[in-house]
């Protein structure tokens, strides 16, 4: 069988590249090209000097939609405003798409939902395998404890990092709120600062660490008077998301049209 044909937009990032690299050393799949915006300093250089990948002859280039239609899936880890746009030309292509990118506001969500209905994208604020196997920790956890059990999520990343809480982190909050039973908005408690007074009976905590160059660290502990329970999950390498991303984009090849998440790919 061919190889499956990976593009990668938005490569000359620190994800862009550990996508790369993985696609090329991950069997049965080829780097079917990189792109970058039009006024990027990359565009034009070689993408295998890029990614430290030999053999490639390819270069960086800034046509998204070219790469769309080259690809027999596209990965995306990008920012909100991009996706949306790589998202409108997957659906014009009808080529797969794998999303990572977070921090999309309501109106992001929609487009992206939207150019779901015309073709196949797995979305997912964090595409390791530990990460969702914690997601669904955190859901089967939630439901088992009442609320004598208060939620806080801890999370730590980079000092780059532009997003706050971080994607994952929600998406461990949501996941709590739906073991519970309750809206996720409602329980939310955010951006605590002076006096706040008790914490609220119910609520879902959220505090963020940003600092150095740390991958990802996120914990979720449910605290009740003399007792804890904590489920973490501390990211070393960004090649653990980047391995998620192109097992998701060989999942899609075949799918029909629709809106995906890493629980359709690993079958949880």
């Amino acid at each position: 069988m061919a190889d499956v044909r990976i593009g990668v937009v938005g490569c000359s990032g620190r994800m862009g590249v550990n996508l790369l690299r993985t696609v090329a050393a991950t069997p049965g799949c080829a780097i079917a090209g990189g792109t970058e915006r039009p006024e990027h300093a990359a565009v034009g250089s070689d993408l295998g000097t890029l990614a430290g990948v030999d053999g490639l002859a390819l270069p960086v280039g800034d046509d998204a939609a070219a790469l769309l239609a080259a690809s027999d899936a596209v990965l995306d880890f990008t920012v909100p405003e991009a996706t949306v746009q790589h998202a409108r030309l997957a659906a014009e292509t009808g080529t797969p798409l794998v999303i990572g990118t977070t921090g999309a506001d309501a109106a992001q969500d929609a487009a992206i939902r939207e150019a779901a209905q015309a073709t196949a994208i797995v979305r997912a604020a964090n595409m390791s395998v530990g990460v969702n196997l914690l997601l669904q920790l955190t859901r089967q956890v939630a439901a088992l404890l009442d609320e004598d059990f208060d939620i806080e999520i801890v999370e730590m990343h980079h000092r780059y990092k532009v997003d706050a809480p971080s994607g994952t982190a929600l998406a461990l909050g949501q996941a709590a709120a739906a073991g519970r039973g309750v809206g996720h908005d409602a329980a939310a408690l955010r951006g605590r600062d002076g006096i706040t007074g008790e914490r609220p009976r119910g609520g879902i905590g959220y505090a963020v660490l940003r600092g150095g160059n740390v991958v990802g660290d996120h914990s979720v502990v449910f605290a009740a008077d003399n007792e804890r329970i904590e489920l973490t999950h501390k990211a070393a390498d960004r090649a653990i998301f980047a391995r998620g991303a192109v097992r998701a984009a060989l999942w899609l090849q075949g799918q029909p049209p629709g809106l995906y998440g890493m629980k359709d790919v690993l079958g949880f």
